[in-house]
């Protein structure tokens, strides 16, 4: 694990275990005060945004922005090659947030960046739309009326 930010407490060692121990998860910092609650440890709110913004300065976490609004998540990043840069899909029908590696919105980044001299930042960039059991329930009801 990387320590980050000049000095160590127990409190940054229990965050970034906790970090951690969610690879691949997005994670609000309210998950991350409320998980602490519940174990007891006391973690303050303020503590848990002060280091959550020094793991992403430092790369060891990275921050999307899923909606106006809402609270950001933070997902833990280990250089390992586990996690690539992905794509958000948020479903409107029950708020499902889906991870999507796709060649072909690489290729979409790619054409706007060649013909219209823009980059994606697929960190904040977040599709919307149904999910597949969204959909069919949608479907069902259709044919139901």
């Amino acid at each position: 694990m990387v320590q980050v930010g000049g000095y160590k407490t127990k409190q940054r060692d229990l965050i970034l275990g906790y970090l951690v121990s969610r690879k691949g998860v997005h994670i609000t910092a309210d998950d991350v005060v409320e998980h602490f609650k519940k174990t007891g440890n006391s973690v303050g709110k303020s503590t848990v945004y002060r280091y959550l913004d020094l793991l992403v300065k430092s790369g060891a976490v990275r921050k999307y922005i899923v909606e106006e609004g809402a609270s950001a998540c933070y997902q833990y990043f280990d250089n390992s090659g586990d996690c690539h840069a992905h794509y958000h899909l948020k479903c409107s029908g029950c708020g499902e947030l889906i991870h999507v590696e796709c060649e072909y919105l690489d290729q979409v980044n790619s054409h706007v960046f060649e013909h219209h001299g823009f980059t994606i930042d697929n960190s904040k960039t977040v599709l919307y739309g149904l999910c597949a059991k969204c959909a069919g329930k949608q479907s069902e009801e259709k044919h139901e009326k």
